[in-house]
């Protein structure tokens, strides 16, 4: 049988000696927040720490971590962070685990580290990091990591493969089968053969794909698209896409430099990853052809193409900004509109806002649903059993994705001859030993959401967010009524105020005479009564009548002083 998450909290037993313990605090069930920590002799080992990106019900949420407090008190332990590649989903929480302890060292590929160490600039943080190459070979307190070539959809991609004295785990980070990248650079499967003659105990591989049929599309498949595109198009172009997208960003410079047309970067982090990109040899860029946003105004439209951030609906991002007409760039009547990227989920409806605001716009507007521009940087369900035949690993672990993508990749590693109970379909916060070459689920620890709101991380509860939900969806409520303390009667009030509930808060005068007689009741019947308690019956009679009456739910706010 398939083991899967434990249901509840159930306290791991003590680490034995020589056992490696495997815990995911991010990345299991959703699309983003990927970390995991290895632990093995007191030590411990960290791949990835990256962000998930809140939904429609997460209002004024603008991130959310992974939850630290399993490691917070033994941050002195770990030994390194792996950062598999350099998408946000994997490295967007480096700066605030770092905040809790700076010199945790940071290991990568150059293009990997340039991009953190760009944002952890910004943090104004200076971290330790160490370059590693495909082949190289690290060890890491008792962790020895050797480092594979992966192709992704960001350049530079690498899986690590950790041989402990508990066994050995080929993590995949992000990856797909590309057999001819834009770089030249494959997964190395010669590579992950080797592994697997020597031995994989336990494989934790990318599941995002893994209810997809067949092998991913090439990349380059795209660039015909967006040629045709480009030629088609008689006015301005706008492309859409991850800031960190380097290939298709570089689809995206030849189409223009074909159609003798300029390129404008739009958007902070579309600027500052192209450039460091560009720096270090991952970007070709024709001399003359980028310009700055603020001279495209001087070009006529048919020269000007812009690549631009906010592909997944980001209210504060450029092309959400140009939808909604905050931006300075004005998207207009014969404008093109590509957008390059894929929907993540729980994105949907805020892309299809955006995509609605551009048409009203004029803008013809091209997306995956119509054309030919994204495919996706992961392994479809082809690839990924080429992975389990060429490794044949003891024990599979699913990792990065939703449960149907996790239970999808459990399915295709039984098919390979993986035993049913030696694949594991975790949660965030499972704990896996592995021993003797067998993997177990022996526990669960705690893991919630860390919101980042503004300058305030981890304050924010999902109390907090309900609150919001209910004053964005059903508005709120305030009554002021002071009273006198011995007999209860009403002395000033009650003052109802509404806002989202109802147009004229006259609505509420038919209420105020029950306000009146359930306080005097109240205050009759309780002698020791106390003002929470009275605020409660106030709370009590108003959300009955306002339920009753206007089919509503608000947030209700009662203050009652007594005099």
């Amino acid at each position: 049988m398939t083991q899967t998450a434990l249901t509840g909290l159930v306290t791991p037993p003590r680490l034995p000696q020589g056992t490696l313990r495997i815990v995911p605090l991010g990345g299991l069930g959703e699309i983003g927040r990927n970390m995991a920590v290895f632990e093995i002799d007191g030590k411990l080992l960290i791949v990835d720490c990256g962000v998930l990106f809140p939904e429609e019900t997460q209002p004024g949420v603008d991130l959310i971590l992974p939850d630290f407090s399993y490691i917070e008190d033994r941050l002195d332990d770990v030994v390194a962070v792996i950062l598999t590649h350099g998408h946000e989903d994997h490295i967007g929480a480096v700066p605030y685990l770092l905040k809790l302890r700076n010199d945790i060292p940071l290991v990568g590929s150059q293009l990997t580290l340039a991009l953190i160490e760009a944002k952890l600039q910004e943090h104004r943080i200076r971290p330790y990091t160490l370059t590693v190459e495909e082949g190289q070979v690290e060890k890491f307190g008792p962790f020895e990591c050797e480092f594979v070539a992966v192709n992704h959809s960001i350049p530079d991609a690498l899986a690590v493969f950790i041989r402990t004295a508990g066994g050995t785990v080929l993590h995949t980070g992000d990856f797909k089968m590309d057999q001819l990248p834009l770089d030249g650079r494959i997964t190395d499967l010669r590579h992950f053969a080797k592994l697997g003659e020597e031995g994989v105990d336990l494989f934790m591989s990318d599941s995002t794909n893994a209810d997809v049929p067949g092998f991913t599309t090439a990349e380059k498949e795209i660039g015909p698209t967006l040629e045709r595109l480009f030629g088609q198009a008689t006015k301005r172009i706008i492309v859409a896409s991850f800031s960190s997208h380097v290939h298709r960003v570089q689809q995206v410079l030849d189409a223009a430099a074909k159609h003798n047309r300029k390129v404008a970067f739009v958007g902070r982090s579309m600027v500052r990853n192209m450039a460091i990109a560009e720096k270090l040899g991952y970007l070709d860029v024709p001399a003359g052809l980028i310009v700055d946003i603020k001279n495209i105004d001087n070009l006529p439209d048919n020269r000007v193409v812009l690549m631009s951030t906010g592909s997944q609906g980001e209210p504060m991002a450029a092309l959400s900004r140009m939808a909604n007409g905050d931006h300075r760039v004005v998207v207009g009547d014969g404008d093109t509109v590509i957008l390059a990227s894929s929907l993540i989920p729980g994105n949907e409806n805020a892309v299809f806002r955006i995509i609605n605001g551009l048409l009203k716009l004029g803008a013809d507007v091209i997306h995956k649903g119509n054309a030919k521009v994204h495919v996706s940087g992961h392994a479809a369900a082809g690839e990924l059993l080429y992975c389990y035949n060429i490794l044949e690993p003891l024990n599979a672990m699913p990792v990065h994705g939703e449960t149907r993508h996790l239970i999808a990749n459990g399915k295709i590693a039984i098919e390979s001859g993986v035993p049913e109970a030696s694949v594991i379909l975790a949660d965030n916060g499972s704990v896996i030993d592995l021993r003797d070459h067998q993997a177990d689920i022996v526990g669960q620890v705690e893991v919630g959401f860390v919101y980042v709101d503004g300058s305030s991380v981890g304050e924010i509860t999902d109390a907090d967010l309900k609150d919001r939900r209910i004053l964005g969806d059903e508005g709120f409520i305030s009554i002021i009524t002071v009273i006198h303390r011995a007999t209860g009667k009403v002395v000033s009030g009650p003052e109802i105020h509404a806002r989202g509930v109802a147009e004229d808060d006259s609505v509420f005068d038919d209420i105020i005479p029950k306000i009146n007689a359930a306080l005097e009741e109240a205050v009759q019947n309780h002698a020791d009564h106390t003002s929470h308690q009275l605020q409660q019956v106030v709370r009590r009679v108003v959300g009955t009548w306002v339920n009753r009456k206007l089919r509503r739910k608000p947030m209700i706010i009662p203050v009652v002083l007594e005099a």
